[in-house]
């Protein structure tokens, strides 16, 4: 197969990077880069931004512009910054109250436009700003009370359900997903935000000894399903199909992306899965058929979150880039790679993550696959901090010269 060719070519040159980005094409000319660089900026749990809830204004201003320079500085050209984390809103929605992780206090508004501000400072840098949004959790306590008196949630307690720990909408009501999309829809209305991204959470991944509690959606809307997996996913890849199509409308020109859990399915669970062992399989588990997304072009890209190093026996980083790139061959959708550059130095993770290397060997690999447009970073606050120097090696070793993202 061509991709194993390519991937042995990747691997032999391990120990000998070159920065091919960076060659002139001609004396006095340098050849025009365009790849994704991406980072996330996570705003649940205040895991990235604003350090804290509670801060002034200003203080979260400066914040947000400390981690669009640091993205300039590193040659990054895409911040996808999360927006709608907890069914709540960084901007001035007419839906869903502010979010708690700005002030403390959900739906107390902030003094200033989080959402708006970053779309014209990211612009102003060079950078595209996706938003990032969680269609379905409410929140991570089960206890609505606790929820704004403005909460939807609340409005409407039929809609939500609570499940390991947690709040999630019921996926399975049609008026839940007309409602998640109007909600999405209206930054994507006010904003010009070069995309609208999704990451992994669809279904919540599985708690053992629990039970979704969704019976009596499924009575009332499941009848024409053999099997109630067959009906979540078709919930699933209604709202999929049908936020792409709005987007069309809203803004043309807006992308649509989605960042799964790396795994679609094992091969021994189905032959066309991967040659891994992983214990969670989005179509299975989340109800998401990921790979049915990027092979019929329904999202413009899709970034698998690929947080394993390379030779790791239930999930090797180098088998799952073979798969996906085999799986977005010839598509249309865009193939970026996700990073977990969360793991690298940090306590508890196997030896190949203590080594600063190793996500610089991920670009390396990946660049021998035609259709791996590029990657993206976990996450913002870890870029900042760089405890190993892995994401600095990145730099050095692939990112020589400024890139232009995808479009």
């Amino acid at each position: 197969m061509r991709q194993v060719s390519r991937r042995a070519f990747a691997l032999a040159a391990l120990s000998t990077l070159t920065m091919a980005q960076g060659a002139s094409a001609a004396p006095g000319r340098r050849r025009a880069v365009t790849e994704m660089r991406g980072v996330w900026l996570a705003t649940v749990g205040n895991r990235d931004w604003p350090s804290r809830p509670g801060l002034t204004a200003g203080e979260q201003r400066t914040e947000l512009i400390a981690h669009l320079d640091r993205a300039v500085r590193d040659r990054l050209n895409t911040v996808v910054l999360q927006v709608r984390p907890t069914a709540d809103a960084l901007w001035p929605s007419p839906y869903e109250p502010w979010s708690q992780y700005l002030t403390g206090t959900q739906g107390e508004a902030p003094g200033w436009d989080p959402l708006g501000t970053a779309v014209a400072e990211a612009h102003a840098r060079g950078l595209q700003l996706h938003a990032w949004f969680n269609p379905y959790r409410i929140a991570n306590h089960t206890d609505p009370g606790r929820l704004a008196a403005s909460h939807p949630a609340r409005r409407h307690p039929d809609w939500a359900v609570p499940y390991g720990g947690r709040l999630y909408y019921n996926p399975g009501l049609p008026q839940v997903r007309a409602f998640v999309e109007d909600a999405m829809l209206d930054a994507v209305a006010r904003y010009p935000v070069d995309a609208v991204h999704f990451d992994d959470y669809f279904y919540p991944y599985p708690v053992a000894g629990q039970t979704f509690d969704d019976d009596a959606a499924w009575d009332a809307y499941g009848g024409g399903f053999d099997s109630r997996a067959a009906w979540r996913r078709d919930n699933i890849d209604r709202l999929v199909r049908e936020t792409a199509a709005r987007i069309r409308r809203v803004r043309p020109g807006t992308r649509f992306g989605i960042s799964p859990f790396g795994v679609w399915r094992n091969a021994t669970t189905d032959e066309r899965g991967s040659d891994t062992r992983a214990g969670v399989q989005t179509y299975d588990d989340l109800y998401a058929d990921t790979r049915k997304w990027v092979r019929e072009h329904w999202i413009d890209y899709v970034v698998p979150q690929l947080y394993w190093h390379i030779g790791f026996d239930a999930a090797d980083y180098a088998k799952l880039v073979a798969w996906w790139a085999d799986v977005a061959e010839d598509t249309g959708t865009h193939l970026y790679l996700g990073e977990a550059l969360y793991k690298a130095g940090a306590a508890g993770q196997p030896p190949a993550w203590q080594d600063p290397v190793e996500l610089s060997r991920h670009l390396t690999l990946a660049a021998g696959y035609a259709q791996v447009r590029g990657h993206v970073f976990f996450a913002a606050q870890d870029v900042a901090k760089d405890p190993v120097g892995a994401m600095a090696r990145v730099v050095a070793d692939h990112y020589g010269q400024p890139a232009e993202p995808p479009r």
